[in-house]
Parts: structure tokens; C-alpha cells; sequence
């Protein structure tokens, strides 16, 4: 708007906040004079939207945070102290299972992944949310904008006009919507995260709003470029000398600078670049190119750096304050006497497999206990100081002595980059030492994460459903349990489907204690060996459970990878009903049928899971149920689905809690 205004016989200069002054009166022609009002008013109100658009995420989160104060939920470890509630009723705690009912209510139609192939494996809550967001972004990139177009005349160019249009405000509005994001895209990745302390979610699960807010400020920053281009390199005239002058411009070398490294942000974060260069190349390129983009756009508009700068300060806090909190967990005695920054040593245990060897970590270190449900990040010095990646301990987080530390078991399938290096390294040190179980450093960062069985009051019966590794995620949860009131009305399952019977020995020393918690609750274990033939044997020597201890079933309620033939369904199905678990409280049981032809594949078969889920709650006696849930994307898309049926917010309004199921799951596995 500089070069439109006439400077020479300015009387005085109008401030506007985040846009070049005015020059007052208007000397213009009045073609000019009318444009430079609606410029000048529509950015007016766009930061006026802004300002009111923060305040919308300010209250929503005020009274989010009110809410958990004034309103807190029933937690488990008030029974201590508070005798266990009755069954809701007609009758009793109306307000309570109102909220119970909308709740179940909720889950049935917003719990489901929506559109897989657009946004994922998202549930409809997400998007629900991005949808609400997107909107209300596009309603303020319009509103009190006067559109118009003014043909005005080039001074001292007589018959050559300037067509002025709408279309600069529209395009100053949407940038400074993009200036405006940007910080709410910082705060949504942060893993220190401020919206965590507010509202009680996960970090984690503001990945997908970052994610997507990400794509909103790329669209927005290209339609304000191609705005201004269009206005630069063809409206105004004479062409091609605006256009070149324009160009040349600091700010607009800094604003080509800007486009340039935000496209490369998008690019890189696709999941093809992601699945190309490695996550750990993502996400140091992200931070590196975020940070240096959001230098570039305070070089293209300076006065819009009150946007810009709190980005980066809630960038640096975020990277501090997991700096302090790693070298704070690790600020110990050394062996030698001296105090310094000394890693944990973990011995490690590599269990062969040909789907990728599984490792072991097992180490106890010095520091107060975390939440069930959180999670690490560790990092292994002895392959890279520059990776680290999220690891949730299958260990219960309880120690009897601070100075003895807390008990840390990790597990996790080495099938590439540095976890593979892992699993080469502490093989090769196993055969140097002669057979001796290594020592491998490990630094911790965190905990991360929220505490997840705050709920599990006595009347709230668990199922927990695992895949493979993803066994680290709910054991805790059992080994909770024993620590709470027994309750004869609370019924507790593990669903744990494997490849393998050796898949076992992973958690054999968790799965003891497991076995001694079933003897004090009411707990049903039920192990799936998916990809074991009948009779074939390929038993670890570690595992006491090979052979023994479990109650085999070889035809169990099962869904097929591979459509069978009708017979091999029928004699399935016949083979066990519907009629839930078999009465040892502790079964493995194989899911894959034998092949008729010897030289043939057996078909491999997962269990149903939602045959599973409907037995348990049929046999509940009552209260609500949680499923807790961690393995394959696929089996946590199919268990949404499933909890979202189970849901009936009718029948919890009358009474029956059983229809009130929700689901807990391991986000990071969507990361």
C-alpha cells in the first residue's frame, strides 16, 4: 500500500496495527481513496477476527479446564477413603448417568475412523473437530470485506488504468490468518504441552490437528501468493515494470524464501517422504526448516511479529524444558564418586524371530515413579545420540525405595534403522562375552504422556486386547489392579494375539505375577497364536509355557486373513460357539487351521474381536466396561468400530451400565 499513498503532501500518518501506516487525508483519486478505505478496514477486522479467534481457543479452554476442576471425575484411588456407589438407577445419580448416556451416546457415532483413505486412521470425533475449526476459519477469511473492483488511472501514464480489486484485502486477510495459526500449529506439537495440563488429553492426540493445520496454513500462504501475483503481474500496470520492482522487494525475497521452505515442510511430511528418508529425518528436518520458516515470514511482515515470536518462544520452551528434564533423570552418583550426567545400563535380551528379532530391556534407575500409561523416549548412545523413539514400560511404576530406583522393562520388534542396530549390537556383544547378557546405555527422556486407569473405579470391568509388542501398553494395567480394592463385581480379560507360543517368553516374568493377580480377581487370560500350525513346534527354551501351563483350544472364535471354504467355516464355528472363554481362567489357543494338503500354508487366522468384546460385556454382571487397546493400526480401527456399536446411551439412561464402553488405545502407534 506504499506506493499507492502520496507521502510528499501527507498531512499525517495514520497507525494501523500490523499493516503500513496511513497516509491522512487520502490525496489519491477517489478510485484509490475508496480502495485504500476497504483495504485499510479489512485488515482492520482481520486482526480484530484474529484477536477474537484466539479468545474463542482461550474461553474454550478456560471452561475446559473449569470444567476438570469443579466436575472432576470419579478416580480410583478415592475408594480408599469413599465407599464404592451403587448401580445407577432411575432413581439415583440422575445427573450422573445422563452423562454416562450422552457419553455413550457420543462414542457410538464419533468413535469410528472416518474417510481412512483422506485423513487415516482418525476417529470422527477428530475430524468432526477439523471440520468445526475449517469452518470457522473460512467464515472469518470473508467476512466485512467490501468487494468491488475500481479501474483507477497510472499517474503521468495518461490511458493506462490500474484495476484494483477485492482480492488484496481477501489475500491480506488469509495471510494474516496463516500468521495467526502458526502458534496454535507450535502449541499442538509440543510434547511439554500446556493443552495437556488443561484439558487432561495426551499430547499425542493433538497430532492430527497439527498435522492438518499444517495443510490449512499452506493453502492459505499459496492463495495469499497467488493473490498478490495476480495483482502484481497483472492488474497493476504497467507490466512489466511493477512486477519486476515488486519482485525485487526485501520483504518479497523473504516471502519467496518463506514459500519455498514451507512447501518443503509439507513435502517432507507426507508419508511417503516420511516412509523415504526415515522418521528421524523428518522430524529433525521439521524442526530445523519450522523454525528458519517462521524467521522467513517475520522478514517478509515484521508487523505481524506478535504472532511469529510467541511460536518460537513456545518452540524453545518446549526443547528446554525436555532438556532439563532429561538431565535432571539422569544427575547421578557415577561408579568413580563423581556426580555427572551418567546413562542407565539395560540389560538386554534379543529373542530371535524372523518377522524381526524382538529386544528386551530391562534396568532399574533412580527417579520417581511415572502414570501407567506413559510413556519414554529413549535413546541408545552406543549406535546414535541423535535418535530417540517412544517406548512404553511393560513395568508396574512403583518402587518401595527412591534410592533403589524404579523398575524399567522395555520390549519392542527391531525390524529396521536403529532399532535393528540395537538388537546387531547387543548380539555381538552376547557372543564376545560368551553367551553373558550385555549391558546396553540407555537415556531416558520424560515421562510423556497422561495417566490412563484414573477411571478404574471398582465397578469398571477391563478388557485389554493386544498385538505383538503391543502387550507393553495394557500389562501395567493388570499389575494396577492389585493395588486397588478387590471387588467382586469387576471382571478383568486379556486378549494377547502373538505369531508364535515363544512370543511368550517376552513378558514371561510380567505374566507370573499376572497368573497371581487371577487367583484375587475375577481375570480370564486368552493367548492367540496366529501364525503356528497344529503340531508345528517352534518353542523357545525360555519359555516355561511352551508345552504346558495352558489350555490349548486349536478351533477358538477366529476371523480369516483368507476366505475359507464353507466347510472349514462351519467346522470352525461348531468347534466353539459363542459362548465365551473356556473355563481355564489362563488358555492359549491357536487360530491357524491346518492346511488338507501337507505341502499347503495353514490359513492364518486373528480372532474376532468382535465376537470377544460382545462375550465380555454379555458376561458382565454390570458396571462399565474400558477396553484398552495397543497393536496393529488395523485391530485399533476395528475396535473403535466395535466399541462404537457396543455403545447404547438408552440403555445406560435406564440403567444398564454394561452399554457404556469405552476405549483406550496406544495413539503413538499412529505416529
Amino acid at each position: 500500500m506504499v506506493h499507492i499513498q502520496n507521502f510528499t503532501d501527507a498531512s499525517s500518518l495514520e497507525p494501523h496495527w500490523g499493516y503500513a501506516d496511513r497516509v491522512v487525508p487520502c490525496t489519491n483519486d477517489a478510485g484509490s481513496c475508496k480502495y485504500l478505505d476497504v483495504v485499510y478496514h479489512s485488515h482492520d477486522l482481520g486482526m480484530l477476527y484474529s484477536g477474537i479467534f484466539w479468545a474463542t481457543i482461550a474461553g474454550i479452554l478456560f471452561i475446559w479446564t473449569l470444567a476438570r476442576r469443579l466436575a472432576p471425575s470419579r478416580r480410583a484411588d478415592e475408594e480408599l477413603l469413599v465407599p464404592v456407589r451403587a448401580s445407577s438407577s432411575p432413581s439415583q445419580g440422575g445427573i450422573e448417568r445422563l452423562k454416562s448416556a450422552l457419553a455413550a451416546h457420543s462414542r457410538r457415532y464419533l468413535l469410528p475412523d472416518f474417510s481412512r483413505p483422506i485423513f487415516g486412521r482418525t476417529t470422527r470425533l477428530q475430524v468432526l473437530t477439523l471440520v468445526v475449526l475449517t469452518g470457522y476459519l473460512a467464515v472469518w477469511s470473508f467476512v466485512g470485506i467490501v468487494y468491488n473492483t475500481w479501474v483507477t488511472p497510472v499517474k503521468k501514464m495518461p490511458g493506462v488504468y490500474n484495476t484494483r480489486t477485492s482480492l488484496g484485502p481477501w489475500s491480506d486477510r488469509v495471510g494474516t490468518l496463516a500468521y495467526a495459526l502458526t502458534p496454535l500449529s507450535i502449541l499442538l506439537s509440543s510434547r511439554e504441552s500446556i493443552l495437556s495440563l488443561m484439558t487432561g488429553l495426551p499430547y499425542q492426540s493433538f497430532n492430527f490437528l497439527h498435522r492438518w493445520l499444517g495443510y490449512i496454513i499452506v493453502v492459505q500462504s499459496t492463495l495469499h501468493t497467488i493473490g498478490w501475483t495476480i495483482i502484481e503481474a497483472k492488474l497493476y500496470q504497467p507490466q512489466p515494470t511493477v512486477a519486476r520492482d515488486w519482485i525485487k522487494q526485501l520483504y518479497m525475497i523473504w516471502g519467496c524464501v518463506a514459500m519455498i521452505l514451507l512447501f518443503l515442510l509439507f513435502a517432507l511430511s507426507t508419508p511417503w517422504a516420511i516412509r523415504l528418508t526415515g522418521y528421524e529425518f523428518f522430524r529433525k528436518s521439521h524442526y530445523i526448516l519450522a523454525m528458519v520458516y517462521i524467521g522467513a515470514c517475520i522478514g517478509h511482515w515484521d508487523k505481524l511479529s506478535c504472532y511469529l515470536v510467541p511460536a518460537l518462544v513456545v518452540w524453545f520452551l518446549d526443547r528446554g524444558a525436555r532438556l532439563v528434564r532429561t538431565a535432571i533423570l539422569h544427575y547421578t552418583v557415577l561408579p568413580g564418586g563423581e556426580v555427572a550426567f551418567g546413562p542407565a545400563k539395560a540389560s538386554t535380551t534379543v529373542f530371535s524371530d524372523p518377522n524381526g528379532d524382538v529386544v528386551r530391556l530391562d534396568f532399574v534407575h533412580p527417579h520417581d515413579a511415572w502414570a501407567v500409561g506413559q510413556h519414554f523416549y529413549l535413546c541408545f548412545p552406543e549406535s546414535s545420540i541423535w535418535q530417540s523413539h517412544p517406548f512404553t514400560p511393560l513395568s508396574l511404576p512403583i518402587h518401595d525405595d527412591v534410592s533403589c530406583g524404579v523398575q524399567h522393562s522395555y520390549i519392542f520388534r527391531a525390524k529396521g534403522g536403529e532399532t535393528k542396530k540395537i538388537a546387531q549390537l547387543a548380539a555381538a556383544k552376547m557372543q564376545q562375552a560368551g553367551g553373558v547378557t550385555p549391558l546396553t546405555s540407555v537415556i531416558l527422556t520424560g515421562p510423556f504422556g497422561e495417566e490412563i486407569t484414573t477411571h478404574l473405579t471398582q465397578d469398571v470391568n477391563v478388557l485389554c486386547i493386544a498385538g505383538g509388542t503391543g502387550i507393553t501398553y495394557v500389562l501395567p494395567v493388570l499389575l494396577g489392579l492389585a493395588y486397588q480394592p478387590r471387588s467382586v463385581k469387576r471382571k478383568v480379560t486379556l486378549v494377547w494375539a502373538v505369531r508364535q507360543k515363544a512370543d511368550v517368553a517376552w513378558v514371561q516374568p510380567e505374566l507370573d505375577r499376572v497368573r497371581q493377580l487371577a487367583k484375587s480377581i475375577d481375570l480370564t487370560i486368552r493367548i492367540f497364536v496366529t501364525r503356528e500350525a497344529e503340531g508345528q513346534s517352534s518353542i523357545s527354551e525360555k519359555s516355561k509355557y511352551a508345552d504346558h501351563d495352558f489350555k490349548s483350544v486349536s478351533e477358538p472364535i477366529v476371523r480369516s486373513d483368507q476366505t475359507p471354504d464353507s466347510s472349514s467355516a462351519a467346522s470352525t464355528s461348531a468347534a466353539y460357539p459363542c459362548c465365551g472363554p473356556p473355563s481355564d481362567s489362563f488358555a492359549i489357543q491357536k487360530t491357524a487351521i491346518p492346511a488338507s494338503n501337507p505341502h499347503d500354508e495353514p490359513i492364518h487366522r486373528h480372532p474376532d474381536l468382535s465376537i470377544l468384546v460382545k462375550d465380555f460385556i454379555d458376561e458382565t454382571v454390570c458396571g462399565r466396561t474400558t477396553v484398552y487397546a495397543s497393536g496393529p493400526g488395523r485391530m485399533i480401527s476395528e475396535l473403535r468400530s466395535i466399541v462404537a456399536r457396543s455403545n447404547d446411551g438408552s440403555k445406560v439412561w435406564n440403567a444398564d451400565e454394561r452399554y457404556d464402553v469405552s476405549l483406550v488405545c496406544d495413539d503413538r502407534l499412529e505416529w
